[in-house]
């Protein structure tokens, strides 16, 4: 957390720029993972790249609520970078992450069925869809064999998140 103090020493030179706003191959599968959530899952309340205090430590590149649970996308670009994503304190203990249900997006190839920790979904982004690899399927996601993908979450994280873009929206 920053703490800002006013000074009046204070420069226009000493405050930092704004941010650009993010672009590239990662942002552009953001952005379509929130309009995933969205659409195909209803989700009512979605964040994305929300940078927040949690008691995981997480910082989800999209996640989304419904009404009972939450659905978290964790997008990948490089293989590297899936790969590196299993050293994060909350995947190795997993009842420290967020989303009821967890999926990774990737372009085709980056990631396979085979690759992904248990319970976990995968969405290939190809050219003008989302194609869901692996993952519980139909309406009723919480029955029969779509409870393996049922996680239990920290909701004491995904409270600090919502909490934290309430007061930014002021």
């Amino acid at each position: 957390m920053a703490v800002i103090r006013r000074s009046s020493s204070l420069k226009s030179s000493d405050i930092p720029a704004q941010a650009a706003a993010p672009s590239g191959p990662h942002h552009a599968l953001v952005e379509r993972a929130q309009r995933w959530l969205r659409g195909t899952c209803g989700c009512s309340a979605i964040l994305a790249e929300l940078k927040a205090f949690t008691t995981s430590g997480e910082c989800p590149d999209a996640i989304g609520w419904r009404s009972e649970y939450s659905i978290l996308v964790e997008c990948k670009t490089s293989r590297s970078d899936f790969l590196a994503d299993h050293k994060k304190p909350f995947r190795r203990n997993p009842e420290m992450g967020v989303g009821t249900y967890r999926f990774f997006m990737c372009p085709p190839g980056v990631v396979g069925p085979e690759d992904l920790p248990p319970g976990w979904g995968l969405l290939y982004a190809e050219d003008q869809k989302i194609r869901v690899v692996a993952g519980p399927v139909g309406n009723a996601w919480a029955h029969g064999e779509n409870k393996r993908y049922i996680h239990p979450r920290n909701q004491e994280s995904e409270i600090a998140m919502l909490v934290s873009a309430l007061r930014r929206k002021g």
